[in-house]
């Protein structure tokens, strides 16, 4: 699957876990919703996920952990705060940095309208065909 397929998987499932349970709950309870619903999709979730950073010849293995990944293409930080802070970006990029992923997003839960509790990051994906033709004009 392509990761545009799975960014669009991944807003359309979460919009249908938010429009179900609203905000309120602990973060855990929207995780476990969210890759119970991809999962019904056929899509493969990992929740959790260890990832470790390298200081100097140092590794520190469980450095951090990040909430899911899907389809090992996608990294979703799920959030149930305020609102969302710069830490919370700097975090998801700094996973997205040192996992070596290109897409991910933060969802805060804890919003009246999930629109506003959903935020898409990117690094290094590359252009869309229409653009590149739309360069060549």
């Amino acid at each position: 699957m392509e990761i545009k397929e799975v960014a669009k998987q991944v807003v359309d499932v979460a919009y249908k876990v938010h429009t179900a349970l609203g905000p309120g709950l602990l973060e855990s309870a929207y995780q476990a919703c969210l890759a119970y619903e991809l999962r019904k999709r056929g899509l493969f979730i990992e929740c959790e996920v260890p990832l470790a950073i390298n200081y100097d010849g140092l590794e520190i293995a469980t450095a951090y952990r990040i909430d899911m990944i899907v389809e090992r293409l996608v990294v979703i930080e799920n959030k149930t705060v305020e609102r969302i802070l710069p830490i919370h970006q700097a975090q998801l990029l700094t996973y997205l940095r040192l996992g070596g992923y290109q897409l991910g997003f933060t969802i805060n839960w804890n919003v009246i309208y999930f629109k506003s509790g959903i935020k898409r990051y990117a690094l290094n994906l590359p252009e869309p065909q229409w653009q590149i033709e739309q360069k060549r004009k």
